[in-house]
């Protein structure tokens, strides 16, 4: 095989044993050919079952890492040589070979020995392909706003099958759950075959941004509007914010952008201490000038010695 073994499994050349198991344990069960009917589906599995077969193994992997693709030409001249150097004949030191799961065979005086003489669990390795496995776990994201986010409550899933059937979930929206939380719903998923337990249904929540409300991390930003002249006398100002009507002290001179720290008021944790909300003011002018409005402006410019440009 010209392919890189290492590439094959998708393992650092540094993977040590329970890695590769573990790489080859996910691959496999992925192209199986009992699973996967997919065209090419068994070819990729039989490379991957090689791979393994080599890497599992420590000498057949040093003789890879040695001699590259074509190790076995290498290492075999080298067993042949030393073999007839020591006079044993070049038959000595051969074992049976018997085919494993994989199709491929391998050299062992080991029963249920694996790739190289390694011991290895088929049943482990392969119970969910060949006997009765665990139904696949489905996925679904949950777009929140940030108010519902904070709240929590209950909300109502509709998932619709391939052949047209409808499942419909209950659940319960954690007060405070932040953007990329996800909560597992037991048995929500795929059935299992042969009496095989069904999946988990994941929710991942995703908190969406609106005009007024962002979410970082627990943290809650929100816009703060102020007429120009609360942001320069200062002013106490209501609004709203996710948890209900707060009151935000500004201080005089604030300009547009300042963010007003209120602690404690942002996303709530269970267990865990809550977010801050930040209020970002926002100067807002009146769209429309009254006659008189515009005779005050008109007169604070006149008297004001103010300029924004050169004060930045």
């Amino acid at each position: 095989m010209a392919d890189d073994y290492y590439q094959l499994l998708g393992v650092p050349r540094s993977a040590d044993a329970k890695e590769i198991q573990r790489a080859y344990r996910k691959l496999a069960r992925k192209y199986h050919p009992d699973v996967n009917k997919e065209r090419g589906a068994e070819d990729k599995f039989k490379q991957i079952s090689e791979a393994y077969h080599v890497l599992s193994d420590p000498d057949s992997r040093a003789q890879y890492d040695r001699f590259g693709p074509d190790f076995r030409q290498y290492a075999g001249a080298e067993r042949e040589y030393a073999s007839q150097t020591r006079g044993g004949g070049a038959g000595a030191g051969r074992t049976r070979a018997r085919p494993g799961p994989s199709g491929f065979s391998w050299s062992s005086a080991q029963s249920g020995a694996g790739p190289g003489g390694a011991s290895v669990d088929w049943e482990d390795l392969f119970g969910d392909v060949f006997g009765s496995s665990r139904g696949m776990n489905s996925e679904v994201e949950l777009e929140l706003t940030v108010e519902e986010a904070f709240s929590g409550g209950p909300r109502t899933i509709v998932l619709s099958g391939p052949d047209g059937d409808r499942q419909t979930f209950d659940i319960q929206v954690p007060p405070g759950v932040l953007d990329g939380q996800r909560i597992r719903v037991a048995g929500g998923g795929s059935a299992g075959r042969q009496n095989g337990g069904a999946g988990d249904l994941i929710i991942t929540f995703r908190v969406r941004p609106d005009r007024r409300l962002r979410l970082d991390g627990k943290n809650i930003e929100m816009d703060l509007p102020v007429s120009p002249w609360e942001a320069a006398l200062g002013a106490s100002v209501s609004t709203r914010a996710p948890g209900g009507p707060i009151t935000v002290r500004v201080p005089p001179g604030s300009s547009s952008g300042r963010r007003l720290r209120l602690k404690g008021q942002g996303m709530p944790q269970s267990g865990g201490k809550p977010g801050d909300l930040f209020a970002r003011v926002k100067i807002m002018v009146p769209p429309h000038l009254t006659d008189r409005e515009r005779e005050l402006f008109e007169q604070l410019q006149r008297e004001s010695s103010f300029t924004p440009r050169s004060s930045s």
